[in-house]
């Protein structure tokens, strides 16, 4: 036979024989729908990672023999490395505790924990899924937990390494395009010139407010809910098991992590969830912001803006020869799109909470990690593939210039607002520069027409 039967409370169950799995992993991927949506490899990794140090702290407890705690241990490593992922096939939709993938995680590491003691694959003994595994725990403070810790090992590892690269590239920028007169544009109009530099400076600054945003929001993530077990009162858990499965954690993973001041707030809200989202969706919203700047700058090559140009990656067209289009910033502005989706399920999973438990924690979980795995991919690549190879037109920023009417503007101290609206509105009548009118009619002398229209001085002469 391909199947093994083993129990649950519910009765017998019929497993694949090859599977690490258990009774309660199977009934759940039976039950729920299949969307091709898995927990995020991440959160696994957390959550055993949680199970490694519990077994570790019950052991120190005398609470777990030796032989035991090992095993389990063993197991969770080899789940941290990925040997197992395949086991862990229980939707992402599915109940709302996360029950489901807390499960999957105990019976697959009994399952290999008795393996390793046994040489049999499954079953409940020595190594007991519920008794053994989840020893002092509830999946009500053990997923909230997972969450946390997997979101800031992400926001470590990816999200503020690509946001820092981003901003590095971008700041490298704004130094050579430095001396790059262009015009400047408000509501979509020319406005007065500024430098190229000056347009990549306000870049740079996004990112590093936004860094300072996810860090700032981090800081929430870091109390964990661990010790509650149920319904936050801690009932079925040592008094110091927390703390030791806490510690071992950040030690582990390099973050302060502590434990929640208080367990009520920890399992029944998910509010520093919910908080770090909404700082997500921020930089997500700055991103996009530079994203279509930069669009828009390299519009072209001859009948847009033409300001920048960028690196030719691929082709843009199957039907138009030649076409290259900005993929890199399209790309940011899909995964912007995408995280600002993301919070507002998130926001919406927030309000999921009664009284000491919320019910939409895998969505939770699923979101948020997507959101900051993207953001931290996309930053990363928006530098390497976009921003460090880009170049200014810089014949193109002098020449949109010299045209603008709105260099009116610098007349308004000299000749005051009406006169200075008198002379764009004739410029503009005739197809002229704002310094041919000057010129023409005499209105100031030579000198002070050099040192408004000298586009080597800097914007505000």
């Amino acid at each position: 036979m391909d199947d093994r039967v083993e129990r649950d409370s519910l009765g017998a169950v019929h497993i694949p024989k090859t599977a690490y799995y258990g009774p309660q992993t199977a009934r759940a991927a039976a039950n729920f729908i299949d969307s091709g949506l898995k927990m995020p490899g991440g959160l696994l990794r957390a959550l055993a990672m949680i199970k490694c140090q519990a077994a570790a702290a019950n052991e120190a407890l005398a609470l777990l023999d030796g032989k035991r705690a090992a095993a389990i241990q063993s197991a969770a490593r080899e789940v941290m490395q990925g040997a197992f992922d395949d086991q862990f096939v229980v939707d992402v939709f599915q109940t709302g505790s996360g029950t489901s993938t807390n499960m999957n995680m105990n019976e697959v590491l009994a399952a290999r924990a008795n393996e390793r003691l046994t040489g049999k694959r499954g079953g409940k003994a020595p190594v007991h899924p519920n008794d053994h595994v989840n020893l002092g725990q509830s999946s009500n403070d053990v997923i909230p937990s997972a969450i946390h810790v997997a979101a800031l090992i992400a926001v470590k590892a990816c999200l503020v390494p690509g946001l820092r690269r981003l901003e590095n590239s971008l700041k490298r920028q704004a130094e050579r395009l430095a001396g790059i007169r262009k015009i400047g544009r408000t509501h979509l109009q020319d406005a007065v010139p500024i430098f190229l530099g000056q347009e990549f400076g306000g870049y740079a600054r996004q990112t590093t407010l936004s860094t300072q945003r996810v860090e700032s929001a981090a800081e929430d993530l870091k109390e964990l809910a661990l010790g509650g077990t149920a319904v936050g009162n801690g009932l079925n858990t040592h008094p110091h098991f927390a703390g030791r499965v806490i510690s071992g954690i950040a030690g582990e993973t390099g973050i302060d992590f502590r434990e929640a001041h208080n367990h009520f707030e920890a399992q029944g809200a998910r509010d520093a969830a919910v908080a770090f989202s909404g700082a997500l969706k921020t930089v997500s919203v700055s991103l996009g912001k530079i994203a279509n700047d930069i669009r828009w700058l390299s519009s072209g090559p001859r009948c847009g803006l033409g300001e920048l140009l960028l690196e030719p990656l691929q082709p843009g067209s199957s039907i138009m020869p030649g076409k290259v289009n900005p993929i890199v910033p399209e790309a940011m502005l899909q995964i912007a799109a995408q995280v600002i989706g993301n919070d507002a399920a998130i926001t919406i999973a927030g309000q999921g909470g009664s009284f000491e438990l919320n019910t939409m924690l895998p969505l939770i979980a699923y979101n948020l990690l997507q959101s900051i795995t993207i953001l931290g991919d996309g930053a990363d690549f928006m530098a390497e593939k976009c921003i460090d190879g880009l170049t200014a037109n810089a014949t193109n920023c002098a020449a949109c210039v010299d045209k603008s009417l709105a260099l009116a503007t610098y007349l308004v101290p000299e000749l005051g607002y009406d006169q200075a609206a008198e002379i764009a509105g004739k410029a503009h009548a005739a197809g002229k520069t704002i310094r041919q009118i000057l010129e023409a009619e005499a209105l100031l002398p030579p000198h002070k027409i050099a040192r408004y229209f000298n586009t080597d001085l800097k914007a505000d002469p």
